[in-house]
């Protein structure tokens, strides 16, 4: 029987005839011996319905998407009902087309990996939903995915990093620094105290109105942003880094948003435009907010970087920082990153802009990785939960903030 957090809500199966009819769509057997071990990943924990099938070398045999921007856009941001009903509609249609793709009967799968948490409870109620089905029909090994560790150890996938290294989650719902010291075993050193950057990159866009800007009109919001502050002039603006005097590695975005809004209805009031006209200051904004954003990530990510090696966590020389998530494929964050690593002698590592987002590929590569490991693999899935909220690794931030460790001040020359 499924058991829910109090949090999740009620949400409905898909029926034992659905799930038999969809399994028997797949009317082929490949022929073909495969020689590993084939996990098929699955991925509903925001507003992208996602799949993949990934074998134990990395090879990805097969992969399907369907993404809710578009729908989004138009709401002004993401409405976990829409969100919730769109992946209903698509679920069994993304899995198929990546299991055809792959050319991998359901039959030869060794596992099935599915992110549970953290993430909007609707949406994640529904991918947990289609795969216990799916797993019940199919007599298969279940493993649970934490969406944050299947996005740090992505850069595994695709280049050939040991254990430990840095990493930098940013992306629209999360923010965090932690050391990666095995497939589950990670060190948290600092999270946002509220935001996260992309959400705040995509609340400044709704409040510049930028949807109605000619060159951004589908774009999402943080793309919005870093494309018109290409044209701005950042020393427009003068706005403050949060958290300067905190010698700890969390983030905070939620202040620096209220003085960004309050600074954008002075000038409405200066240029006379009413709110939801483009300001003419709009790319000089733009160009600000940017640079205070990844001058603050970059800061916090120095110290983070300096406790470990103080604390050798890390090595000296050639360690490993890897920025993943929605926001890593931000260039201009990334030049600001590659200051700090050129300046304490290691080696920025980002995963292709198409895994840094949310995608089906991060979560059967993760569920590679503990089939490998022998770690978390469920073979009963009695009694399992989605978890909304669900921290990542063991949490050393106070620890980080008692050694208050000075950063040395960089030249953000970008």
């Amino acid at each position: 029987m499924l058991i829910l957090n109090k949090t999740a809500g009620v949400f409905s199966k898909p029926s034992k005839r659905n799930m038999y009819e969809f399994l028997r769509s797949f009317n082929f057997h490949s022929g073909k011996l495969f020689l590993h071990k084939l996990v098929l990943g699955i991925e509903t924990s925001c507003d992208d319905t996602a799949a993949a099938v990934v074998d134990e070398t990395g090879n990805v045999l097969g992969e399907a998407i369907h993404s809710q921007t578009e729908v989004h856009l138009k709401t002004g941001g993401i409405i976990p009902p829409v969100a919730q009903q769109l992946h209903r509609e698509n679920i069994q249609r993304i899995v198929q087309e990546a299991l055809s793709a792959s050319k991998v009967s359901p039959s030869e799968l060794s596992a099935i990996a599915t992110t549970i948490k953290p993430g909007l409870a609707l949406s994640l109620g529904v991918g947990l939903s289609f795969s216990l089905q799916l797993v019940d029909q199919l007599k298969k090994p279940f493993i649970p995915i934490h969406h944050m560790e299947a996005h740090a150890l992505t850069i595994r996938l695709t280049n050939k990093v040991e254990f430990p290294f840095l990493v930098l989650l940013i992306s629209g719902g999360h923010c965090l620094l932690a050391l990666v010291r095995g497939v589950s075993d990670f060190l948290l050193l600092g999270k946002s105290l509220d935001i996260a950057p992309g959400d705040m990159l995509d609340k400044v866009a709704r409040r510049l109105s930028l949807i109605k800007h000619p060159e951004c009109s589908t774009m999402s919001g943080g793309k919005a942003i870093e494309h018109l502050a290409k044209q701005g002039n950042k020393l427009h603006f003068d706005f403050k880094p949060p958290m300067q005097r905190a010698r700890n590695c969390d983030f905070s975005f939620s202040g620096l948003h209220h003085v960004i809004d309050k600074m954008i209805m002075q000038k409405e009031k200066e240029e006379g435009v009413e709110k939801g006209q483009i300001l003419s200051s709009a790319a000089d904004i733009a160009a600000a907010v940017q640079h205070t954003i990844a001058c603050h990530i970059a800061k916090r990510t120095h110290r983070a970087i300096l406790f470990c090696k103080q604390r050798d966590l890390l090595c000296q020389s050639n360690a490993v920082l890897v920025v993943s998530g929605g926001v890593a494929s931000n260039l201009y964050i990334r030049k600001a990153l590659e200051i700090v690593t050129d300046a304490t002698q290691c080696t920025l590592l980002c995963p292709p802009p198409r895994l840094c987002t949310d995608n089906g590929i991060m979560i059967a590569w993760n569920g590679v990785e503990r089939l490998r490991a022998g770690l978390g693999i469920l073979h009963s899935t009695e009694g399992i939960r989605y978890e909304p909220k669900c921290p990542l690794g063991a949490d050393i931030s106070k620890e980080v903030g008692e050694a208050a460790i000075k950063v040395p001040r960089l030249k953000m020359k970008i």
